[in-house]
């Protein structure tokens, strides 16, 4: 993974420094709220419902096992005992005290990490593919292109204070794991016949109050002039994107408004315009940040029969929470945290340093975190498997749910957040009670639900395949449901099969949806999406609404 160099530890603890001052002086109250707003924004600080809430950057989902400890420390330490991992990749806490969040972030620098541009109207995190450099369908590693961005990005004096957020997701895999398809930017990776790269670009997506998918704009754009073209994308943003109305300011509205053709015009013009003094990507810079994720030192192993002999539970849990590795001997291990009972996402500083201990003895020492809310443990010999689930299982971190509607993405919704109309957590509790059969979720089949306790969609609602939008009415919570929403490769808006739903009732209905899929589907091969795809919503609707 990345080292920082002497510049990156300056800049890192030279803002740390800058904030710690920042925070003194609004304390003291010389700074007003207004004025303390855009600093701690720019660090990661947020104020909830109930306390500050403290985002921390993880770029590109890697945590190396030392960095993991730290973030347990922090759990430990400065809020109550755990962290939540989202779908940007990053970890938040929900409790920090405000005095204290110069400290965190100075225990953060000591282990190469930071909270910079983790909110704001600025570029986020990069964020990527969780089985980047082990998957066997990547064209490349497209870490290095995504550490390239970020350092680009921070700090970059011209997009500081953009018209609202913007992210950037890249994928170099056939299989996009990233959702480049709701990205500001969405980059895909291609290689060509005679072996060069290049990139596929995709703007203009997004969620929350209008969600829309990103269009591609421009194909084979080279790695030299990689940065030049998102520097061109980011000018026509800066330059055109709506500051008066918050709900209209993101690129995708920019798009929307000058229409795909249009808004690709004015950056290869802006492109064109700006080319001989544009920023240039040396083969060299490139070379020297794949150095940091070279290939791992893997033994030589063989493929072994990790099933014979296997119990039932260590069976179940090797099919669905372990995938293939592009190196024989070796799979990807999937750390679930979703355990019914415990808020999807949420991890505790116990649960940080066993993972952290297996990282080191099984995995290179590396933890990765996943879009869904899991991490992911990149690298396990297969004949370690055993001892590794066991350990897994002590921890509460082994529930074999990967991929089934029990793997649900949750926001922390109003339990959490000031912005939220309705809970989440809770929501989920119910789904997970009411649907606790293992051989039955095994049978459905991969089924992803989303769930957001408001219309910013931080659960990613509008592209699960049963997407969950919790609602306020009259001071009630309900919760609108959708289905055949979908972020990888056929990406997909779910859509509204009808009005919302009590909070009492969203399992019950949920469960009349399946009903029509196990009835109507054509072969246990058909998943539930492409049974939707297939039948439209009507038949849902009518279950449901009967």
């Amino acid at each position: 993974m990345y080292q920082y160099d002497s510049i990156d530890r300056t800049l890192v603890n030279e803002r740390v420094a800058q904030f710690r001052d920042q925070t003194q002086r609004f304390l003291r109250g010389e700074l007003s709220e207004d004025e303390f707003r855009p600093l701690r924004l720019r660090n990661g600080l947020y104020i909830q419902k109930h306390a500050p809430m403290l985002r921390v950057a993880i770029p590109y989902g890697l945590l190396s096992s030392k960095q993991l400890r730290m973030l347990a420390h922090i759990a430990r330490t400065y809020d109550r005992d755990f962290g939540h991992f989202t779908t940007r990749q990053n970890i938040q806490y929900n409790w920090p005290k405000l005095e204290q969040v110069p400290d965190i972030l100075a225990d953060l620098a000591s282990v190469e990490m930071h909270a910079i541009q983790t909110s704001g109207n600025c570029i986020r995190n990069t964020t990527s593919d969780h089985l980047a450099g082990v998957a066997a369908d990547e064209v490349c590693d497209p870490r290095p292109w995504c550490e390239l961005i970020r350092q680009w990005s921070t700090f970059h004096p011209e997009f500081t204070y953009l018209p609202r957020k913007f992210k950037i997701a890249v994928s170099a895999a056939a299989r996009d794991r990233a959702a480049v398809a709701v990205h500001d930017i969405g980059l895909h990776i291609e290689r060509s016949a005679s072996g060069e790269i290049s990139f596929r670009v995709l703007v203009g997506g997004g969620l929350g109050r209008q969600p829309i998918l990103g269009r591609e704009i421009r194909s084979g754009v080279q790695p030299a002039d990689l940065l030049a073209y998102l520097e061109a994308i980011l000018r026509v943003y800066n330059r055109y994107g709506r500051r008066d109305n918050i709900h209209k300011a993101r690129i995708k509205i920019l798009v929307k408004a000058l229409g795909a053709t249009e808004f690709a015009r004015q950056v290869d013009a802006e492109y064109e315009a700006n080319r001989a003094f544009a920023p240039r990507v040396e083969a060299a810079e490139i070379a020297r940040l794949q150095a940091f994720f070279r290939t791992q030192p893997y033994a030589a192993l063989k493929d072994i029969d990790v099933l014979a002999g296997a119990d039932a539970p260590f069976a179940a849990w090797y099919r669905h929470n372990t995938v293939a590795h592009r190196q024989s001997g070796y799979r990807a291990v999937f750390v679930s945290l979703k355990k019914p009972g415990v808020a999807p996402g949420d991890m505790t500083s116990a649960q940080m340093e066993g993972v952290a201990a297996l990282a080191e003895r099984f995995s290179f020492g590396e933890v990765r975190v996943t879009h869904d809310q899991n991490l992911v443990l990149a690298d396990v010999p297969q004949h370690e498997l055993r001892t590794v689930h066991a350990e897994l299982s002590a921890l509460g971190l082994a529930t074999p749910n990967i991929g089934t509607i029990n793997d649900m993405i949750c926001c922390p919704g109003l339990d959490f957040c000031g912005l939220a109309n309705a809970t989440s957590i809770p929501v989920a509790a119910q789904i997970n009670e009411r649907f606790d059969d293992l051989d039955y979720l095994y049978d459905l089949g991969q089924i992803q639900i989303k769930m957001s306790g408001c219309m910013n969609a931080c659960g990613h609602h509008h592209v699960g395949h049963i997407g969950i939008l919790g609602v306020d009415k009259h001071g009630e919570e309900w919760y609108q449901i959708t289905l055949g929403g979908s972020a990888t490769n056929d990406a997909s808006l779910g859509e509204v099969i009808g009005p919302s739903v009590a909070k009492a009732n969203v399992a019950n209905t949920i469960a009349r949806i399946l009903d029509v899929y196990v009835e109507q589907r054509q072969s246990a091969e058909e998943s539930f999406l492409q049974t939707v795809r297939r039948l439209g919503i009507e038949p849902f609707k009518e279950r449901v609404y009967a």
